[in-house]
């Protein structure tokens, strides 16, 4: 397996850095995002934290995911529709994105990765998914393999089930990311013409004077957005905006009913999108219409739609974020609760809300420039997302828990990684997401560069026609000592490098008040330029350097490592008294194998100081903090308080030694004690 360097890989008519840069066919775009990432392929990494992960998925998780599409019939359910015989073998109607995604990460894998085998078999894949296209352009197994008894969930006629269950259109959004990477990664079109033929059917069946609705569950609105950069067809734009003004207006919900599914909330269907102002309703299908509504904005100009998202995320960030970038706090309907309504106990996080929140961070950047959304972006990286799969790379979590105690009854929620599920979106969809990290490091606006996130690369870059590579060193996410190469390919070249100061750096948890540092860094940032110091001048986050850059020029940037205690809002009333622990962009939690087999007894005193420890053997090389704590233990009707030994690691590593406890909010003191007189039943225990 041979990492292919970005700047042989990329090609004029590639659409690149995963939907959100690309070089548009047959039109130029009047309107866009005003910055722009500089795609993936341009890239090269040669770091220890992420390119590890991203072989991985190209050895172990795509292969394990084919895998399981054929062993459990998702394969046989093209196979089935395209000669219209048989019965729909899986338990989902939407189970047919699963080979979508699982085919657009191989996609942009296989932009890093020579795998002439891997894409073989993706080619056979796409002639089964062709085969199984209706003639029209209709596709859509569960309904094709029996046209008169479809799946359940979708009706006996096409489309009259897709506000609510069908998916049908939701299959299609997943098809056209799909086409868009593959064309992107190998030129050919045999998978986009599938998809350019559905979305055309799509075009013809819904619109102003056609069929009106609002997609059950989104993301048809952002595979369309990509099929227009593509062709520069128009009619993709518009039906992307369509579905976007459709939601608000259905009259089958009760308005006045505060049950989201009849007021239409959990489809984000409750009101117009422009009259918006709160993240609501199911995590995911809410993540992918903001990045939607994002790309529309940025397109056609609509400033209602602009002020609409703008509106939500501010209400995400600072009412309804988990501390680690976990999002969707309750289980029924995977949704939004109310605002502050962040339980640790019972928390959702599904792993598509983390994904889907990272696309939409990311267009929220190329909106507005502003270094707080890459700040939120890193959050979700480092710790809420990656935490759904195993270090194995073939293990998942659909949920991502902020706490696990054997005192609660956790049977509804996952404490133990799991290699597939029934509705197995999520791994399918880490797929796709961990290929393309490197297309959220860079970004452009005319001559200025944007550095967003600290990764150990090479990247290729062209201003104003003029070739530049950048070169970053450093040890991230555990060293916070970063060092960036500045390479002219020819002379001298002016441009303004602007570098992302991270707001934990600067004393920000989070760009609100839901979450707050208890004391100041110790150290502060530095920057330097050729050995000499630099003031900081920040604009938007981003520290300032506009220069005439000549070859070997060398910035230098040091970040403040402290550990870093991290308080909640006074709303937030579980977290009253109790403290998460924060070092660089990664957030920290205890783990019962650290911790004498138990963590939910631990009492962290506010004057605990910490250290950081490098353990190269442990969890594919973490760094640990240690300290001293008190621990309660109970012998019969003995309660006493000891000191112990305390070690905290990355939450993303947790789960990952088996089964047991995890604190991600830890108590300063004790407060109160609830007496429990026996353990819970086995019957209780978590699965």
């Amino acid at each position: 397996m041979k990492y292919k360097r970005g700047k042989y890989m990329y090609r004029k008519w590639q659409i690149i850095a995963f939907g959100m840069s690309f070089c548009v066919m047959a039109v130029a775009q009047q309107r866009d995002y005003p910055y722009t990432a500089v795609p993936f392929t341009q890239i090269q990494l040669s770091d220890q934290f992420w390119l590890p992960r991203i072989k991985v998925n190209h050895t172990v998780t795509i292969p394990a995911s084919f895998a399981r599409c054929e062993s459990t019939g998702r394969v046989r359910n093209f196979e089935m529709a395209a000669v219209q015989s048989g019965k729909f073998c899986t338990t989902f109607p939407f189970d047919d994105t699963d080979i979508y995604k699982t085919i657009e990460g191989a996609s942009f894998s296989l932009s890093l990765f020579s795998d002439k085998q891997l894409e073989a078999y993706i080619d056979t894949l796409i002639d089964k998914v062709s085969k199984a296209q209706e003639a029209d352009g209709y596709l859509y197994t569960a309904r094709t393999i029996n046209p008169a008894q479809p799946h359940a969930w979708a009706g006996p006629n096409r489309w009259e089930k897709e506000r609510e269950l069908s998916h049908e259109l939701y299959n299609s959004g997943h098809l056209y990311e799909a086409a868009a990477a593959h064309f992107a990664a190998t030129g050919k079109k045999n998978l986009l013409n599938i998809a350019l033929k559905n979305a055309d059917l799509v075009c013809q069946v819904f619109g102003k004077d056609k069929l009106h609705v609002a997609p059950g569950h989104q993301v048809v609105e952002m595979g369309l957005v990509k099929l227009y950069r593509i062709t520069g067809k128009k009619e993709y734009l518009e039906t992307a905006k369509f579905f976007i003004e459709e939601r608000g207006h259905y009259k089958g919900y009760d308005e006045k009913s505060n049950d989201p599914w009849r007021n239409g909330a959990y489809w984000q269907d409750h009101l117009p999108v422009t009259q918006q102002r709160e993240a609501i309703g199911h995590a995911v299908r809410a993540g992918y219409l903001y990045a939607a509504v994002a790309d529309v904005a940025a397109l056609t100009g609509d400033s209602l739609l602009l002020h609409a998202v703008d509106s939500i995320w501010q209400n995400l960030v600072s009412k309804k974020l988990y501390v680690q970038g976990g999002a969707g706090a309750v289980s029924s309907g995977e949704r939004y609760g109310n605002n502050y309504e962040l339980p640790n106990g019972t928390a959702y996080n599904e792993t598509c809300a983390a994904i889907a929140n990272v696309y939409w961070n990311q267009r929220m950047f190329q909106l507005h420039g502003d270094a707080k959304y890459m700040d939120v972006l890193e959050k979700i990286l480092y710790n809420g997302l990656i935490s759904g799969v195993g270090l194995d790379g073939k293990s998942f979590f659909y949920t991502n828990a902020m706490q696990v105690t054997n005192s609660f009854n956790h049977s509804a929620l996952e404490r133990e990684r799991a290699g597939w599920f029934e509705c197995s979106c999520c791994p399918t969809n880490m797929t796709r997401l961990l290929p393309s990290v490197p297309g959220y490091m860079y970004a452009q606006r005319g001559s200025d560069v944007y550095v967003n996130l600290f990764i150990n690369s090479t990247a290729s870059l062209s201003i104003n026609t003029k070739q530049v590579s950048i070169e970053q060193k450093n040890n991230y996410p555990w060293d916070g000592d970063l060092q960036f190469v500045i390479t002219p390919v020819k002379g001298e070249l002016n441009f303004a490098l602007k570098m992302r100061i991270p707001g934990w750096a600067q004393q920000v948890a989070i760009p609100s008040d839901l979450y707050r540092f208890v004391q100041a860094n110790t150290a502060p940032v530095q920057l330097f330029v050729n050995g000499t110091a630099v003031p900081l001048s920040l604009e938007k986050g981003y520290a300032v350097l506009q220069r005439n850059w000549k070859k070997g020029d060398v910035v230098s940037l040091k970040l403040p490592m402290d550990v870093q205690r991290v308080a909640a809002n006074n709303q937030l009333i579980e977290n009253a008294g109790k403290v998460a622990l924060q070092r660089g962009p990664l957030m920290y939690c205890a783990e019962w194998a650290d911790n004498n087999g138990r963590v939910a007894n631990l009492i962290l005193p506010a004057q605990a100081s910490f250290t950081s420890s490098w353990a190269p053997a442990m969890l594919n090389g973490v760094m640990l903090l240690k300290s001293t704590v008190n621990a309660v233990q109970i012998n019969g009707s003995n309660v006493q308080t000891v000191t112990q030994p305390f070690v905290a690691i990355p939450y993303y590593a947790w789960a990952n030694r088996g089964k047991g406890e995890m604190m991600l909010w830890l108590p300063e003191q004790i407060a109160d004690v609830q007496i429990i007189t026996q353990q819970p039943l086995a019957n209780s225990q978590p699965k």
